[in-house]
């Protein structure tokens, strides 16, 4: 900001003031916890970006449904997703996917993906027999991992239960999910309860044994959605949190007061001054890097360092195609193909209906960047004779197909992540009134996106409460 420019400054004073950083389901959720917290005079500002909410949840009609284009489902083993809708007013709109598995893809052959693993990793060798040589090699009595240690995805799985296992099942799970290369993986943050487990366990199957104990009572899905798109979340958890939303809002810098927090916004030639008294960071790595540089430089450094990968989903709708009864399939790096997964949406979900069959094609992964520069039609084209390929058939003309890209859209978390992340936030101090969430921190997934909000809104009012 030019020191000739004055800012406008906005702002009610005497009403506690909170700015969230961040629009996506993050902030939002943060927002929404902010407002249980600190009652209805509370001022929230939530300030984002782009010229929507919602981040990575964006739901478009496509063949007369609502599809989305970004994140597909929430995770139902897990609490905060679910309550969350239910807390505004989502509950009756909850579904689950049908009964339908996936597949594996493997030189031109969709197999049964084995049952009774943990992001790929068996809990019995046996139970992977058909598609990966697994023997669990000898081990030396002691404790795969000492209490916070870590290590990576990639190091653990091939050291314990060999290559076939790491590039067969787990690294097209882990790929799936976080488009990431398992040997730059950390255990601990990607896999939270098996790191715990692998503390008190000399044996890879008994870690995974140990977390996969069934459950008392009926089996409860893994994964929900919202019936009418996932948006419904962003907008009734942003309408019922009642922050002031501010679409096309950049913020440029943070500045610590006596009082508070100083924050620079908005246009470079009309710049926006907004007093806080606390700030909630909900973007990106690299973002939150910049705005920290000069608030705390070790936290900022530890932010820097996160690193992202890209993908592209393409989206295609058919009147009449033969599709194998299967949620979708995911595939090896091994075996070449652009295409890493697929999900068949019209059985997958079945809210969604059987007049049309849609299907949605996941391309890229770690340092695959490139793919994203083709044009829709190429990518498009590419990913529809993939996927023939994997189905063994050539498929029809679509009635209907998109191409969306999201570049920089999964952070990738080397071994230490969680230390690092731990000393970022110890860094930012017992008494400045700010905190950091997001995928960037806490873990990729809409669940744990809500999970990381609500710590940072729980926080921050906490700090408030004890400041009065």
């Amino acid at each position: 900001m030019s020191p000739m420019t004055p800012a406008r400054v906005t702002g009610t004073p005497g009403r506690t003031r909170v700015l969230v950083i961040g629009g996506g389901i993050t902030g939002l959720a943060a927002a929404h916890r902010l407002r249980e917290h600190l009652g209805p005079d509370a001022e929230i500002i939530v300030a984002e970006q782009a010229m929507r909410l919602g981040g990575k949840i964006h739901t478009v009609e496509f063949a007369g449904r609502p599809v989305e284009t970004g994140a597909e489902s929430l995770l139902a083993a897990r609490p905060e997703a679910i309550e969350l809708a239910r807390a505004v007013g989502l509950g009756d709109a909850i579904v689950y996917p049908s009964a339908a598995k996936p597949a594996l893809s493997l030189g031109g052959e969709l197999l049964d993906f084995p049952a009774g693993h943990m992001m790929g990793i068996p809990g019995d060798p046996a139970d992977v027999a058909a598609v990966a040589n697994a023997k669990e090699r000898p081990d030396n009595g002691l404790p795969i991992l000492e209490p916070g240690a870590d290590m990576s995805v990639g190091a653990l799985v091939r050291s314990r239960l060999g290559d076939e296992v790491l590039d067969r099942l787990v690294a097209p799970m882990l790929g799936g999910v976080y488009a990431g290369d398992v040997d730059r993986l950390s255990v601990r943050a990607v896999m939270p309860q098996l790191a715990a487990a692998l503390e008190r366990h000399a044996r890879l199957t008994d870690a995974v044994n140990e977390i996969k104990r069934p459950p008392s009572g009926p089996r409860k899905p893994v994964f929900a959605t919202i019936d009418g798109g996932l948006e419904l979340l962003v907008t009734a958890t942003s309408a019922t949190a009642r922050a002031e939303v501010r679409l096309g809002m950049t913020v440029r810098e943070l500045r610590q007061t006596p009082y508070g927090w100083e924050v620079i916004a908005g246009p470079v030639p009309d710049p926006i001054k907004i007093k806080a008294d606390a700030v909630i960071l909900a973007v990106p790595a690299s973002p939150a890097a910049v705005l920290l540089r000069d608030v705390e430089p070790q936290a900022a450094a530890a932010l820097s360092g996160v690193a992202y990968a890209s993908v592209a989903l393409a989206a295609f709708a058919f009147d009449h195609v033969d599709l194998p009864e299967r949620s979708g399939f995911l595939t090896p790096a091994s075996e070449g193909k652009t295409v890493k997964a697929a999900t068949f949406a019209s059985k997958k979900w079945p809210h969604l209906g059987r007049r049309r069959q849609i299907v949605r094609v996941s391309m890229g992964r770690l340092g695959e960047e490139a793919l994203l520069q083709y044009d829709d039609a190429t990518l498009a084209k590419t990913a529809l004779r993939e996927l023939g390929e994997h189905l063994g058939r050539r498929l029809p003309e679509p009635l209907e197909q998109r191409v969306d890209r999201w570049g920089g859209a999964l952070p990738q978390y080397a071994p230490g992540h969680d230390a690092r992340i731990a000393a970022a936030r110890e860094a930012l101090g017992a008494n400045r009134n700010i905190a950091i969430a997001g995928a960037a921190v806490d873990g990729v997934g809409i669940a744990a996106c809500i999970a990381s909000g609500q710590r940072a809104a729980d926080t921050i009012s906490m700090k408030l409460a004890n400041r009065r």
